[in-house]
């Protein structure tokens, strides 16, 4: 505990459970130091790392107490600044956080409420059955490129419904051998397959007896290739419901479905962005959400020295890919985009690499999605398409 002066009020790092008998001591703590140093207000400051400082946050809001975060990245850099030593210890990140604070070097907590928080946990719940699906099936490819090298040739698409349902009966040449080509239909007919996969059972057996896999540990490897199909199988099935739960709560926030009629920005991209941008009328401009992404211009120079203008990359780096993603997308579906695009990267003063161009576009976006949430403007493509300052045609023109 600090005053505005620096001077410190405790003499040790005060430690406290996480529940509410711990959340009522700590508060207890503070307003004994500021009654008896007589202060009027209080600003309780937290590095934002992992999620242990949420419930302490929002509970401290919620009494009345005024919460600021750090950024962990002031923290990790300022350290050194009185012991140089980088060295982290219980009493040492406090006192630095603290140091933070008092500096001003601290920003307000965005605790998402009602529908945003629905977005922002179903958001983080896509991302993670996401993360575990790609797991589980780079863990069945090693198991297949031990035991079947020749699997992606046999099968073709690895994750597609024809496949895997062989995967989880007999995934390897003996297996397929045993089975022979009716054997294989019959493992589609049972499932209910409907499509031109049943022409490709003469493939596989073929790829199967010149296999060249291991042969040894079959039994084990088996069942590790059953278990991570039936993995990957369970995990699409739970990522197509929360994601379809996750568009219908993006289509209740009011007019959001007019971004939707830009062609290439699907549901998927739009929850995307809605989920970690949040309540979009906490922002006075759309240029700081366009640095809270990470997608704000910054300059390297020194002397003589003029480097490259690059996006700062700090931010919600989820928000960032999710904008790209809408700027990759609408360059290939939206015809006004395309225009854009190769105006940016082929126009003779300062012509702009595809990367740099991309970036431009996405920042276009936000500016986009940031109007008609803000206004519930329809979307107009001729209309962006003459907003868009072009310096050169204008200096043509005044000639």
């Amino acid at each position: 505990a600090f005053d505005y002066r620096g001077r410190e009020f405790s003499k040790k790092a005060y430690e406290f459970a996480n529940n509410k008998e711990g959340f009522a001591m700590a508060k207890a703590w503070i307003l004994s130091i500021r009654d008896e140093r007589h202060m009027e207000k209080i600003f309780v400051g937290m590095e934002p790392t992992g999620h242990y400082w949420i419930n302490f946050a929002s509970w401290l809001m919620n009494e009345g107490i005024t919460v600021v975060t750090v950024n962990p990245h002031h923290v990790k850099k300022s350290k050194e600044l009185d012991d140089n030593l980088n060295r982290k210890t219980d009493r040492k990140d406090p006192k630095v956080i603290a140091g933070l604070v008092n500096e001003g070097r601290y920003s307000m907590p965005y605790l998402p409420e009602g529908l945003y928080a629905e977005l922002r946990r179903l958001s983080m719940l896509r991302d993670q059955l996401t993360e575990d699906r790609i797991r589980s099936m780079n863990r069945l490819h090693r198991e297949m490129k031990i035991y079947f090298p020749e699997y992606k040739d046999a099968f073709g698409k690895i994750d597609g419904p024809f496949t895997l349902e062989i995967l989880k009966k007999g995934p390897f040449p003996e297996d397929i051998l045993k089975l022979g080509e009716d054997g294989l239909r019959n493992i589609w007919h049972e499932a209910k397959l409907r499509g031109r996969g049943y022409s490709k059972a003469n493939q596989i057996v073929r790829y199967a007896k010149g296999s060249v896999g291991l042969k040894d540990g079959l039994d084990g490897a088996r069942e590790a290739v059953r278990w991570f199909a039936e993995e990957a199988v369970r995990l699409q099935k739970k990522l197509d419901e929360v994601e379809e739960t996750l568009h219908q709560k993006c289509k209740e926030i009011p007019y959001a479905v007019n971004i939707l009629e830009i062609s290439g920005i699907g549901e998927d991209i739009l929850s995307g962005i809605l989920a970690d941008m949040g309540d979009i009328t906490r922002f006075d401009d759309v240029k700081e959400i366009q640095k809270i992404s990470g997608l704000g211009l910054v300059a390297c120079s020194s002397g003589k020295h003029k480097g490259e203008t690059k996006i700062s990359h700090r931010g919600r780096k989820r928000l960032r890919y999710w904008l790209f993603m809408a700027a990759k997308s609408a360059v290939a579906h939206a015809e006004e985009f395309k225009i854009l695009h190769e105006y940016y990267t082929t126009r003779d003063e300062n012509p702009l690499k595809k990367m740099q161009s991309l970036i431009v576009i996405a920042c276009t976006i936000l500016r986009i999605i940031y109007t008609i949430l803000r206004t519930g403007a329809k979307y107009d493509p001729a209309k962006m398409l003459k907003d868009i300052k072009r310096p050169q045609e204008t200096a043509a023109k005044a000639a």
